[in-house]
């Protein structure tokens, strides 16, 4: 079994493993960087620390925002990267059993985003790799 913090972006239900994220917190003020790339939100302070926030929507090619953004901070080798997302689901836990590829079909530059998909009972999980997504 594999224990996933879920978060939804559009209709979107993606997972990322536990062992990767730091926290969960609503979210701060970003200022904005210049000439930071279209995914980068900006720079976010968490007690003091400054942190590169991820736009994951943009990253992912989602239009818009929701108002409601969250933060998930994971942990990286050198520095923490809070992700924004719409909102926070619940922490699940799934089998191997439930696990597929990502499709053929996906773009590819989305699919070296995504690790898979897990079957859940009423939707599909995409599980997301995060040291891809703020690559």
């Amino acid at each position: 079994m594999t224990q996933f913090v879920t978060f939804h972006l559009a209709e979107h239900l993606y997972g990322i493993d536990v062992h990767d994220v730091q926290e969960v917190l609503p979210a701060r003020t970003v200022s904005p960087v210049p000439l930071a790339p279209h995914d980068v939100a900006g720079l976010v302070n968490l007690r003091g620390q400054v942190v590169l926030a991820a736009d994951l929507r943009a990253r992912l090619g989602l239009p818009g925002h929701d108002d409601r953004q969250m933060l998930v901070v994971v942990s990286t080798p050198t520095d923490p990267v809070a992700l924004l997302v719409d909102r926070i689901g619940e922490v699940v836990d799934v089998g191997p059993d439930r696990f597929e590829q990502p499709p053929a079909t996906l773009d590819p530059e989305l699919r070296t985003l995504l690790r898979g998909t897990y079957k859940l009972d009423d939707r599909l999980l995409l599980e997301l790799d995060v040291h891809a997504a703020i690559a």
